[in-house]
Order: structure tokens, then sequence, then C-alpha cells
């Protein structure tokens, strides 16, 4: 007797769908509430999904060169990775930052770097991701900054900051400050861009670095949209409208290779989170009920064996998030279970979303799945165990009052554990680990970053301070603290100090002495 199988989030798969499993309502039409079949009525029948490859190594210049070549290759957004330094907020010349700059994204330490950075890449004419959390305000500015320079108004950005710090105390861990300042300053960047860069948008409320540490799909739905809860209940408590900032909102979400349950979380996500926008936060604009949302193929699916196979994996990966209906797409190369991605993989990655959006017939039709017994049954249980989920996690009073008990924490390292054990047993199949495997593996000279970086990174921080002026930066960020210690908005001192070229870490650092820095406790 063949063993009942089970979808990633748990419950049974049957072998044949039917009538009966679909959900007692027809599903509305595309581009209507509560948007289970897209955000707009035509999709991809008018324009396809924004082709988006996130990239980002070594120094600003280093990375210039690879965007360059990426928009040549036809890419149509810019999506920057920043290395750890960045990402917490140190500079390249501090000692916890040894060894790691330039690393696993690009080192940006400053005015001169972002203006390295987006050299000659006109910042009016591109949509640029950012993926930077607890300084993706500082990171922000900058690049409003080097716009300004270019003769680009705050106006005419387009572009996301992830600006998600929820989900760093949860499953990443790149924070630095504790969750309450950490929301004012999301707070505050909501309210800075609704009046200084309008059509940006100023989070990412993200499932996929949860998936990535072990969230079934469920799990990744239920936690990320408990979240963007936290986050409109805080821009709320600031005094925002609901509608003034929650057009802007923005989500990120894994695509895995069980193609048909991540179709259905694609649109079981878009039918909760509408409901919770009309129905609990009472938004009358229909643009604050869309939940939009970029997409990224499973890195945490790739394998370092026979690495060709992943080409593969991430065509399926690409195929259910086009399927599910993606605003924006990166997929990942196939080499990045080795090292960051060479040239020709980054090429391969952008191509195999240029096959699917126009060598297929996806872009003809709306919703392809909508219909199907399958889809439609997975797309309504996901749903119900993903609002019971997000029941479980205000049951403790807040989403970070659940994140200080370890609930998501413990919750995803369950599932992780579950996994890993399928894996080790050979319950689940990856091929070229546990089954089609191969004696001797083909040599692959992987992407290496220099390490010579690091001392030149060194060296153009000592001359940024030796040539600016360092009483008015000291001026500036003294401004700052005052602005975290009271209400105000912290992203207009802000971005004089970074004006005045202080760097990235000063900046840190003065919120760092207002606010203190998060220390996870010890009970899980």
């Amino acid at each position: 007797m063949t063993q009942q199988r089970l979808s990633e989030s748990g419950f049974p798969l049957r072998p044949v769908y039917g009538p009966d499993d679909l959900p007692g309502n027809p599903p509305e039409e595309p581009g209507e509430y509560p948007f289970t079949r897209g955000v707009y009525p035509t999709m991809y029948t008018s324009r396809p999904w924004t082709m988006r490859q996130y990239a980002g190594f070594g120094t600003a210049a280093e990375s210039n060169a690879r965007y360059h070549q990426l928009l040549n290759a036809g890419t149509m957004g810019l999506s920057v990775a920043f290395d750890l330094p960045t990402q917490m907020g140190f500079d390249s010349d501090e000692s916890i930052a040894s060894g790691e700059v330039g690393k696993v994204g690009v080192a940006i330490d400053s005015i001169d770097d972002m203006r390295r950075l987006f050299h000659e890449i006109p910042l009016d004419k591109v949509s640029t991701s950012m993926t930077i959390n607890a300084p993706g305000a500082v990171l922000l500015l900058l690049y409003q900054l080097v716009a300004e320079e270019q003769g680009v108004s705050g106006k005419a950005l387009n572009g996301t900051i992830q600006n998600d710090i929820l989900k760093e105390y949860i499953a990443r861990g790149t924070y630095i400050y504790p969750p309450k300042p950490s929301l004012r300053l999301v707070a505050d960047t909501f309210a800075y861009c609704r009046d200084e860069i309008p059509k940006w948008n100023t989070i990412s409320i993200s499932g996929y670095h949860m998936a990535e540490a072990g969230a079934t799909p469920v799990q990744e739905i239920a936690f990320t949209l408990a979240n963007g809860i936290e986050y409109v209940r805080a821009a709320i408590a600031a005094g925002l409208g609901v509608d003034e900032f929650a057009p802007r909102l923005s989500f990120f979400f894994v695509a895995r290779t069980t193609l048909l349950e991540e179709v259905a979380k694609f649109r079981a996500a878009r039918r909760i989170w509408a409901r919770v926008m009309k129905e609990d936060f009472g938004a009358k604009d229909p643009k604050s009920w869309m939940l939009r949302f970029h997409t990224q193929t499973a890195g945490v699916q790739l394998t370092a064996q026979q690495p060709e196979v992943n080409l593969v994996r991430v065509a399926i990966q690409g195929l259910g998030a086009v399927l599910g209906g993606t605003q924006s797409l990166h997929t990942n190369s196939f080499d990045e279970a080795i090292a960051l991605p060479t040239a020709k993989a980054a090429r391969l990655a952008l191509r195999t979303q240029q096959v699917l959006a126009y060598e297929t017939d996806l872009t003809a039709v709306v919703d392809p799945f909508a219909g199907s017994y399958v889809v439609e049954a997975l797309t309504s249980e996901i749903e119900t165990e993903a609002l019971a989920l997000i029941d479980r996690v205000f049951g403790y009073g807040s989403a970070v009052d659940a994140i200080e008990a370890g609930f998501q924490k413990r919750e995803i390292e369950s599932s992780a554990y579950r996994v890993a054990l399928e894996i080790d047993n050979a319950e689940r199949i990856v091929v070229g680990v546990n089954r089609f495997t191969l004696e001797t593996e083909d040599h692959y000279e992987p992407l290496r970053v220099d390490p010579a970086i690091e001392a030149e990174q060194c060296a153009r921080l000592q001359t940024l301070r030796a040539e600016r002026d360092n009483d008015a930066v000291e001026a500036a960020l003294a401004k700052l603290r005052d602005a975290a210690a009271g209400t105000a908005n912290v992203l207009y001192p802000m971005k004089e100090a970074l004006r005045a070229r202080a760097t990235v870490g000063e900046v840190s650092h003065a919120l760092r002495a207002v606010w203190g820095v998060y220390r996870p406790s010890d009970r899980f």
C-alpha cells in the first residue's frame, strides 16, 4: 500500500481532486477583492512581471559593473545585496567587520560608496530594491542623496527597501536595536516616504528568510502577515492614516519546487491580506487591500552537489511564482550553493525568466490555475491553517510579544528539524544528495572576492574622515541623537548627517547610543 503523501505544510494530498473539493463560492474575477486571482485585471497579458536580479559583492565599483551587465542583458530592475557589516550598521574598518567586508554583498560605508554603486545608472529610469533592514532608512537616504546629485527628485524614485525588522528577530539575526525603537524607525520611514519619496515601497514584509530557515508554506505566510499586521498597528499608533501608507506596503516570499502548493500559497496570502486590511483596519482605498509581492526562488533547495541540476529547480520555482501571480521575480543562479554567482550563472538565471515570459504561453492568460480542483482546494486549506496560526501569534498579545516569547522561532525550527530528518532518512528525495548521486563531482571554479578589498575600503574611510568637516558631522549626529531621544522623525536629521558624509556606522552608533541594542533571551 502506497503511503499517503503530505504537503509541505503537513496536510494530506489526495491523488484525485474533484468538484466536491472546490470551496463553496466561485472565485472572483482577477483584480477584484479579495484578489485571489491576482491584484490586477490583466496581470501579465499587458506586461510581464519585473525581472529583478539580486546582486552585489566586493566594492561598489565591482557591483556597479555587474549591474551594468545585468541591465544590458535585459534586467528590468536592480536588487542590491549588502555585505554583513553594512547590514549590521558597522563600518568596514571596525574590528567586528574583519573578514566579512564585501563577502556576501557590497560594502557601503558612506555616500561616496553609494555614488560609485550607481555610477552612470539613471535613478529615474530604474527600479531599485535594497535588501537592508535595521539600517534600511540609512541606505534609502543615501540612495535619495545620490539621486538628488543626478538631478532626480525623490518624487521620481521607484523601488523598495526591505526594512522588515521583525523577521530578523525570528529567523535571520541582522537586527541592531530592540523591537520597539525598531518599529518606531519603520513608522518614521513610512511617514518620511509618504511626503518625500511617495512612489517608494517602504517595506517588503518578508517570509522568504523564514522559509529559508525551515518554515512551511503555511508558517511562511502566517508569520509574515502577522508581522504585516504589527507594522500597520505601529504606523496607525504613530498617527498615520491606514490609506496614507498601506498602498506602499509590499511583501517578499519564496518559491519552492512544490509548485502546486506554492501557487495556492500565493493565492491564499492575497485573500487573507485583503480581508485583514478591509475588514479589520477599515482601509477604504482598494490599493490598501492589495498584497503585492516580490518572489525569490528557494536558495535553501539549491545543492552544491551536481549544481547544474539547480537550473532545473530554479526554472520550476520561477514557474510557480509566475503561476501564483508575483509582481517581480529574482531567479537564483545555479552556483549559489557554492559561492557568489559568476557573471555567466547570473545571466543564465535571468534568461530563465525571459524564457518563461517570452517562449511560453504563461503571459497569454490570467491565473491559469483558477478553477483547478487541487489548487482551489489547497488555497482554502492553506488559508484556514494560516488564519489559525495567526490567531496563535496574537494569542501572545502581539507579534512582538510572540517573538519575545520565541514562538515563531520554535515553530520554524521544529519544521526545519523534521525536514532535515526526512532528508537524512531518504524519506524526502533530494536529487544528487541522497539519490542519483555521483561518485566524483565535476570541478567547478567559483567566484571569489579579493580579500584586498577590505584594506582598500578601510583606506577610503580614512581618506573620507580626513577630507570632510568633522565638526559638521558631529553636530549633525548630535541632532540625530536628540531626535531619537524625542518624538521627531529621525530621517530628517539622519539625511543631513549623511549629506555631511557621516558613515553608515556612525549614524547607526548614534542611534545605538540612545536606543541600545537587542540581546535575545537565552530561553530559546
